[in-house]
This record gives structure tokens, sequence and C-alpha cells, in this order.
């Protein structure tokens, strides 16, 4: 019997690769850039299984290009944005994607970014790279404290209330604004509308999702209720914050620093004014980049696409209506 045909957008770690080249003919995309839209067009062609990453944008058209024998997307992310849920809806195609595997690994990256913003750990690394540190001083890169200091989480699912434990452990006072969250909820910390969050957190870290709404969630106007020494995490999406009025807040000292896991666009131009930025600290999206998660969220993504191919339930599936 021939194996089903399956077409991989990018090099993934090896513990769900095996299983899916054991089970599948594999077409493998193994440039490091994502292939472009038109690429992905003429991949898909015929193709049993698509198993991609946030980089690709799987729509309608493209949908209809692979052909009615599509049975599975497999989204190698949490997220699934980058993919028209209706469309795969519409023509009985389930999505899979890899939620939770990344939960931990995502809130330490938070975190991380959190303690190194404040504490200004990487401006000080330059600072000594540039040959500027001569003696011990008392007002020498100064930052905010952590411990007893009010954190405001935006998004209060798996990650943020994650968040939420490992700041317990500095004494923070949590507050949270999540609308998906229902009253009442037994959860840590205080659930409270937006602006309030904006104005009393000494702290601001983003864990919601990308939509209309969210969209420059953190713009000129939500900038402008924060403290002058808060700062701003995001380790969700880029759109979320709009960029030109971050970078006007932090170079006029509306707020005191920030530290991004994402961008918009990602990667981030070289000549964009962020880069210019001494309070700004930019990784490239690697919150969830342990490799124990990695492995896992290959090892998901593929169980999700075997499971598609063989007509079984998805372990992890967006749109359970298909079934």
């Amino acid at each position: 019997m021939a194996k089903p045909k399956v077409f991989v957008t990018r090099i993934i770690p090896d513990k769900g690769f095996d299983l899916v080249k054991e089970a599948c003919e594999v077409d493998l995309w193994t440039e490091e850039l994502p292939p472009l839209y038109e690429v992905l067009l003429e991949r898909v062609r015929g193709v049993d299984g698509l198993l991609c990453l946030l980089t690709d944008r799987i729509d309608a058209q493209l949908m209809d290009a692979a052909g009615p024998q599509l049975k599975v997307i497999s989204n190698h992310a949490v997220g699934f944005d980058n993919i028209d849920i209706p469309a795969a809806t519409a023509r009985k195609i389930p999505v899979g994607n890899t939620p939770g595997i990344l939960t931990d690994a995502t809130a330490d990256f938070a975190f991380s970014l959190l303690v190194a913003a404040a504490r200004r750990v990487v401006e000080g690394d330059r600072y000594v790279r540039a040959g500027k540190w001569k003696t011990w001083g008392p007002s020498i890169l100064l930052g905010p404290d952590i411990t007893g200091a009010t954190l405001g989480i935006i998004g209060y699912g798996r990650i943020g209330q994650a968040l939420a434990k490992r700041a317990s452990g500095f004494d923070m006072r949590i507050l949270y604004h999540d609308p998906m969250v229902a009253p009442g909820s037994n959860l840590p910390g205080t659930a409270v509308d937006l602006e309030t969050l904006l104005r009393e957190s000494d702290f601001v870290s983003l864990h919601t999702l990308l939509n209309e709404q969210t969209r420059h969630l953190i713009n000129r106007d939500t900038l402008a209720l924060m403290k002058p020494s808060a700062v701003l995490v995001n380790t969700s999406r880029g759109p979320v914050v709009d960029g030109q009025a971050l970078y006007e807040a932090l170079k006029e000292g509306k707020i005191f620093a920030a530290a991004l896991d994402v961008t918009d666009p990602e990667p981030l131009p070289m000549d964009s004014p962020l880069l210019e930025l001494d309070n700004l600290i930019i990784a490239p999206h690697i919150a969830s980049a342990s490799k124990p998660t990695r492995d896992k969220m290959s090892l998901m993504a593929a169980e999700n696409l075997l499971a598609g191919l063989s007509d079984r339930r998805l372990p992890t599936c967006v749109n359970p209506e298909v079934y």
C-alpha cells in the first residue's frame, strides 16, 4: 500500500520527523527561510497532509491547490492565526496545533525578559564590552525592584497563569485582564479592567491571542496609561503592540523599558528605529526554544498529522466541529 504524501514546510526536530518519515512519503523544505507562498501553492499539490509553521500562510486558495484529497493540516505551533480555520472547516479538514507543551518554557522566558529589562542585563553587557566600565558607581545602570512589585498580565490562559506562579516567588502582586475568563473564577491574582491594570502595574506582560480586538492593543493611548517606571514584556504576538507607538514611548521616557520576543514584522528590518534603543531587548522569537519543549512540539505535530492521515481524531484539534 502506498504511503500518504505529505509536505513539511521546515526541518523540525527528529523526535517528530522520524515518525513522519517512517509513515509517509515526505517532501521536506530544507532551507532556513520559509517557502514563499507561490512555492507553497506548488508543493502542496496532491498531498494528503501538510505539516506547517506559523510563518506559512495556509488559506482557502492553498487548500484548494492541494486538492480534495488533503486530509489534515498540522501546525507546529500553539497559535494558528496563519491558517484560515473557517476555510479548513468548510472543507472538512481538521487542523492540529501543539497547546500546553510550551507553557513552562514560555513562562520561564517571559520572566527572564522581565528581569533582564528591569535590571538592564543586556544593556550592562553592552556597557562592559564597549569599554565603559571604569569603576563601581552608586548610580550606574539603575533599574526598578522586582520583589514586591505589581505585575499585570494581559491574557490569563495557561502561560499567563504560569507566569503568575513564577512571580509569586518574588512576592509580586498579580493583576490580570482577560475577557475570556469567567467572572468569579478562582484564579490567583485579581481580575481588573485593562485601564486599571495599565495604571497600577510596574510590569505588564502580554499573553493574549492575536485577533481584531487585540491587534495594536498596546498603542499610544494604552502606553500613555502606564507608569513612567513601567516595563512592558511581549511573548504573545508581534502585532499586539504598535511598534511605532512603542518606539516613541521608550524614546521619550514614557515607560522605562520593554522586552520583546515577538515583533511586527518578523524579523525586524535592520533599519528599524527600535534597534536604536538601549532600553529595549529584542529576542528572535525563542520563548519556547528549549530542546525538550521543541522535541515535544515536534512529536505532537507529528501525532496530529498521522492521526488525520489515518482518519483518526486529532489529539489536539483546533476545529473539532469537523467531526
